[in-house]
């Protein structure tokens, strides 16, 4: 039955992708999906409360993650993290997820940061505090540690050197070898400049300076840049055995696939949408079959690049949406009011493109869902 969109009338298909079920471990390629958090709809809060998060859903949907066989990056942007989720509510995250991941054989690794620090200016060393009673408590949780982009650090750093001190200050501190996260500006605009210069050259030495001066601390490093090349380009720079691990959610399939000279692992934030069908493909790849891999995953691109257009930060409303319409929770609340931040053309664009792929369980679901959407935005025009 057609359902009338903004976009114009659209036939919703009749079944989910066929996908084989769930089998041995992915091999060629370490993959995390990073997940977003599920809100309690019920809690009275305002957007400037603590974050009211349902707790059996949000460990439900890491659950079904790890039920293909990824792994889960958590308690980062995807969460929310600095977007409704405070360091309060990222603590118990990281704390109750490490445990389910704990009870199920899952892997996790989970994001270390500063904005436990208030508003406001501070210095390099309540900045590397800050980063130290994060990393004990991810550490304590026996999850691997990410250590995300600050903020604070990136408004007290009055150039590289500062950087290069405060990482190689923390990774002495690291029991384990941990995930380096750089987040461009297009994520986090307060992260312009982020390595000591808005020059993106002369940051990328920086960068990658820390790791070659600490290559047994550096599991690996995240690259959320948006920028292909560069990635590339950095990636061939590593110390060896020094994993990258994309967080291009725009040419995510070709850096994963790689080259004669290398590739990708991954670390993104689309991939929580698009779990089971990431799975299935990168297993496909393990298999050696690139083509394959590609065909299965180069048609996703046009959804993420939708859910992630400018501003960039916002895809979370997006992932959250589609995780309601695949039956993954059974409301359209986010934490912080976040659920507003797009529009409804965007978000039943977002439906379309997702129910072309095939990703919704249960298609008729999806559809009543975005017939109740619009039904309550004033319904068909």
């Amino acid at each position: 039955m057609t359902i009338h969109l903004p976009q114009g009338p659209y036939e919703p298909r009749a079944t989910p992708l066929d996908l084989a079920p769930a089998g041995s471990p992915l091999a060629s390629r370490t993959v995390f999906s990073a997940a977003h958090v599920v809100a309690d709809p019920y809690a009275d809060v305002t957007p400037d409360s603590p974050a009211a998060v349902d707790w059996d859903a949000t460990l439900a949907f890491r659950r079904h993650l790890w039920s293909h066989g990824l792994g889960v990056a958590e308690a980062m942007d995807t969460a929310q993290r600095g977007m409704g989720l405070d360091w309060a509510g990222a603590e118990e995250l990281i704390r109750r997820s490490a445990a389910e991941a704990r009870s199920v054989g899952g892997r996790i690794a989970c994001g270390v940061g500063t904005d436990q620090l208030p508003p406001g200016p501070a210095t390099l060393a309540e900045v590397r505090s800050a980063y130290e009673e994060q990393l004990a408590v991810v550490e304590e949780s026996g999850a691997q540690a990410i250590l995300m982009a600050s903020r604070t650090l990136a408004a007290a750093a009055k150039g590289p050197q500062d950087y290069l001190d405060t990482y190689a200050h923390l990774l002495r501190q690291a029991t384990e070898p941990v995930v380096l996260h750089w987040l461009g500006p297009m994520f986090d605009p307060a992260l312009d400049g982020y390595w000591g210069s808005t020059d993106l050259d002369l940051a990328t030495d920086t960068f990658l300076q820390v790791i070659a001066e600490h290559p047994d601390k550096v599991d690996g490093i995240k690259m959320s840049l948006l920028d292909a090349d560069r990635e590339i380009d950095v990636r061939r720079r590593l110390p060896g055995g020094v994993r990258c691990y994309t967080g291009d959610d725009f040419n995510y399939p070709e850096l994963i696939a790689g080259d004669d000279r290398g590739f990708s692992h991954a670390l993104l934030g689309i991939f929580d949408p698009l779990g089971p069908l990431a799975a299935h493909a990168v297993r496909v790849l393990d298999t050696g079959d690139t083509k394959g891999f590609r065909e299965l995953l180069d048609p996703t691109v046009e959804l993420s690049r939708h859910l992630f257009q400018a501003p960039t930060r916002f895809y979370k409303t997006g992932v959250v949406f589609l995780a309601w319409l695949a039956g993954h929770q059974d409301h359209f609340t986010m934490v912080g009011g976040l659920q507003s931040a797009r529009s409804l053309p965007h978000l039943a664009k977002a439906y379309e493109l997702a129910d072309r792929l095939g990703l919704f369980p249960d298609p008729e679901l999806a559809e009543s869902r975005m017939r109740a959407l619009l039904t309550v935005n004033g319904g068909p025009r």
